[in-house]
């Protein structure tokens, strides 16, 4: 006799019940909408809702259509980042298409290169010239979410690998002069306790975004966590109703703001504000004035605007800093918002007494 096995739907709980955290929030919203922005590295205690808010964040994000069958999950319509498997099956014919939930994978503390990467059969290559390839975490990533829990714990070399599939969008693995080329664009979010030890800079400054979160001290906002949460545990399924008007509100601001993205103009006024900004903070290179741009331009489209504004370079330079400017030993990761409001009021006042005397 055939056994069955019941299937029980599993309730994630929902992005917009979470209570606080506005700032982690805000940075994992910003990257689901521009995969540009190169991860958010989420810091604080154990117990602030940093992998609740990930897995949530994939039921707000659309379901991907895929070309079946394909182990990366290639975008039927984009070509130009599909695998070699998928170009050869389209110059011979149509791609079949299916569509997979937005998914979020995790990489464990201990896993190796191999299992990270990938693996390539060299006995097969040399025997018979084909390239056998068993995908690792970052094909399963693939257009999804690579969730790394306590990535201050692995292995600096591994951290290396991500970020650089991350800011490229493809993971190459080589062995013995045989390569294996895929797609490798996901959404990477890194989790960590300060008190475990930290990140090398390099490492740090590579994460696009950064927040730094601990637990809610209000009493009245920790008893709405409380009751939310018992709510949830106690009937998931009501739960989850009741908060679906404002995940849908959330989700159609996320797709309204990533079709609007691409159109969001930045004026040199903006530009030179972002430039000073940095160096008056004091952060080395460039790529702090790279991403506090992309974040505005985000911010923008997500607050539905046009053009980004100094309201948007406010709201994201936190984001964008804190992680990067110089800070002695045992120092926090904090920004110094009193003197970014000196920057940008000093910078407000040049420009209006600039334009006066044109």
């Amino acid at each position: 006799m055939e056994q069955t096995i019941e299937q029980t739907v599993r309730y994630i709980y929902p992005f917009t019940a979470l209570v606080g955290q506005e700032n982690m929030k805000l940075a994992l919203i910003l990257n689901a909408i521009n995969p540009k922005l190169a991860g958010v590295l989420i810091r604080g205690e154990k117990g602030t809702a940093k992998s609740t808010a990930v897995r949530a964040l994939a039921t707000l994000l659309p379901d991907n259509q895929v070309v079946a069958g394909c182990p990366f999950g290639c975008d039927p319509e984009d070509v130009a980042a599909m695998c070699s498997s998928c170009r050869e099956q389209l110059r011979s014919g149509e791609l079949n298409k299916t569509k997979h939930k937005m998914r979020v994978v995790e990489l464990p503390v201990s896993a190796t290169e191999d299992r990270v990467v990938g693996t390539l059969d060299l006995e097969e290559a040399i025997k018979k010239g084909e390239k056998r390839f068993e995908p690792g975490v970052l094909a399963e990533a693939n257009r999804g979410i690579l969730y790394v829990d306590e990535v201050n714990l692995l292995d600096d070399h591994i951290v290396d690998v991500l970020l650089d599939s991350a800011a490229m969008g493809v993971n190459t693995v080589e062995r013995e002069g045989v390569s294996f080329t895929h797609p490798a664009n996901f959404m990477l979010v890194g989790t960590m306790n300060p008190e475990e030890g930290e990140l090398r800079p390099q490492l740090l400054d590579r994460f696009g975004l950064c927040v730094q979160i601990q637990g809610i001290l209000e009493p009245d906002r920790r008893v709405e966590v409380i009751r939310r949460r018992v709510a949830f545990e106690e009937d998931p399924a009501r739960f989850c109703a009741a908060w679906e008007p404002e995940q849908e509100k959330l989700r159609r601001q996320i797709i309204a703001a990533k079709k609007a993205l691409p159109h969001v103009q930045v004026a040199d006024r903006m530009l030179y504000l972002i430039a000073e900004i940095a160096i008056e903070m004091g952060v080395d290179g460039h790529r702090a004035d790279l991403i506090m741009i992309k974040a505005a331009k985000t911010m923008a489209a997500l607050q539905g605007r046009e053009e980004v504004g100094e309201e948007d370079i406010r709201a994201t330079a936190d984001l964008a800093l804190m992680h990067r400017m110089r800070r002695k030993p045992f120092q926090d990761l904090r920004l110094d918002q009193q003197k970014l409001e000196e920057i940008m009021g000093g910078h407000s006042h040049s420009h209006t007494h600039n334009s006066e005397h044109k």
